[in-house]
């Protein structure tokens, strides 16, 4: 297998005395998609940041490109870090800029592109993502929660990124805005070579665009070192594990947890 693009080296963070993660080890390559599921709190989120570079590691060490990110020079790690979009949650969008501000936010601070390129990458950005470029002049109050989500995406495509993370980019919206966001990530990734981390509780993404999985479990439900990656497989092997945990997890079946509950 080819060297992996990022990597995380015996990782362990930790928040004042909350610990995330402990001693994590994980490799996301080239092209590839990558899903992380878990209930909420166990670290899926946090992962997702250590490898994009938005947050630093208590312990262990995060390479780009078998790089360690932490001997990387400042200005370098800042330009290695435009090669990165972010789809947030809520997709995070500025209030008080029109959809074509937001978009174009991220060319007018990185770039000396004429206003001219920027408005041709904005707009093929918006119809990428399925939009007409008569919603550049709204504000994000005036859109639905999936256009939203699509602007946030057309944003992070707009620097042309090797990696995208998407954190949970269904979660709010029905079943077929779902599924449009589903697709969009699937045709972002064939339009171009990148790769894809995705952070999510919804199943449906998961087997529609997943070439690998990866299911955190919370420290405090682990013995003393056990590996908080419970799993790592395909889709197909996440459905069919025999891992009460992942069973439980990836088909919705409630009994694993009532029954913790009645023993708490």
């Amino acid at each position: 297998m080819s060297v992996p693009a990022l990597e995380l080296k015996h990782v362990s963070c930790q928040f004042g005395n909350q610990k995330v993660l402990r001693d994590i080890n994980l490799q996301v390559f080239p092209g590839e998609t990558l899903v992380l599921i878990g209930e909420s709190g166990c670290g899926k989120s946090v992962t997702s940041k250590l490898l994009g570079g938005m947050l630093e590691p208590t312990f262990g060490e995060v390479f780009w490109q078998d790089r360690n990110v932490a001997a990387i020079p400042p200005e370098e790690k800042m330009r290695q870090r435009l090669k990165i979009g972010y789809l947030f949650q809520s997709a995070a969008l500025f209030d008080s800029m029109t959809v074509y501000e937001n978009i174009a936010f991220g060319l007018h601070q990185n770039t000396d592109l004429k206003e001219k390129v920027v408005r041709d990458i904005v707009h093929s950005r918006i119809h990428d993502v399925g939009l007409t470029n008569d919603v550049g002049r709204k504000k994000p109050s005036e859109l639905s929660g999936g256009m939203r989500k699509r602007v946030g995406l057309a944003r992070a495509l707009a620097l042309a990124p090797e990696i995208i993370v998407y954190d949970e980019p269904t979660t709010g919206l029905d079943p077929v805005m779902s599924d449009v966001i589903n697709e969009l990530i699937i045709t972002t990734r064939q339009r171009r070579p990148v790769i894809s981390i995705i952070v999510t509780h919804d199943m449906h993404t998961v087997q529609k665009v997943a070439d690998r999985v990866v299911m955190l479990y919370p420290i405090e439900k682990l013995q003393p070192g056990q590996s908080q990656i419970i799993f790592e497989g395909t889709p197909e092997q996440a459905f069919s594990s025999q891992d009460e945990r992942v069973y439980s997890f990836v088909h919705g079946d409630a009994t694993r947890r009532l029954q913790e509950l009645a023993t708490a």
